[in-house]
């Protein structure tokens, strides 16, 4: 690592670098441009939580929470987790991943969640063992063509 990894809030002084953001030619099917998630940020104010994970003063992440979404669409089930995570071609393998799904996880403790929910491409070359290593288990649902897994905080 070239320094710490933190987190920041994206900025005007920091857009560029976001959109900049680029993870491996051969998972650009698996992931969600920042751009996109930027705009759904937009749309969802007081549930995205957008942020870069930083390593030193370098962009090597981009993450995104959720916080409050009524999954059931009832008001019955409200969850709390990771919405994206997109971590830039040439810092893999370095523990940023790792770092933006636990800083997700402080923050859903914080805001007092005990739990922690994401979903990933189930396909061969997709990120399900990088989240099973974290500890989620698969709930057995989907969402879209996704799988649904959940980490207990």
């Amino acid at each position: 690592m070239t320094g710490s990894p933190h987190l920041r809030e994206i900025t005007p002084d920091n857009i560029e670098a976001a959109l900049g953001l680029r993870v491996r030619p051969d998972q650009e099917h698996l992931v969600t441009p920042v751009v996109k998630s930027l705009a759904e940020a937009y749309v969802h104010p007081g549930i995205a939580w957008p942020r870069l994970v930083y390593a030193g003063d370098e962009v090597v992440g981009f993450l995104m929470g959720f916080f409050g979404v009524d999954w059931a669409g009832d008001g019955t089930d409200l969850r709390s987790g990771l919405w994206r995570l997109n971590i830039a071609a040439g810092q893999q393998g370095r523990g940023y991943g790792r770092f933006a799904v636990e800083s997700v996880a402080a923050e859903v403790r914080r805001r007092g969640g005990t739990r922690m929910t994401t979903t990933w491409d189930p396909g061969a070359d997709g990120p399900a063992d990088f989240y099973l290593r974290l500890g989620f288990r698969p709930t057995g649902e989907t969402s879209g063509d996704e799988t649904v897994g959940v980490l207990e905080l």
